[in-house]
């Protein structure tokens, strides 16, 4: 597998993406503005999945730490 630097670049800008993300839906969703659905559902998608890879990476990280 890849570096520990590496992982820990990858969880870095994953966690920001997240992060920005959240912000993102958070604003659409407190607008006046009616919400597109589609687009709604494909940003929580790629939220849930930054999620799933933010939980592998820090999985791999600490496997690498118990090794």
């Amino acid at each position: 597998m890849e570096d520990h630097e590496e992982l820990t670049e990858k969880l870095e800008e994953y966690r920001s993406e997240h992060k920005a993300l959240d912000a993102v839906i958070d604003g659409l969703m407190a607008s006046d503005q009616p919400v597109n659905l589609f687009q709604m559902q494909q940003l929580k998608k790629k939220k849930l999945w930054l999620k799933d890879m933010i939980q592998k990476i820090e999985s791999a990280l600490i496997d690498d730490i118990i090794a």
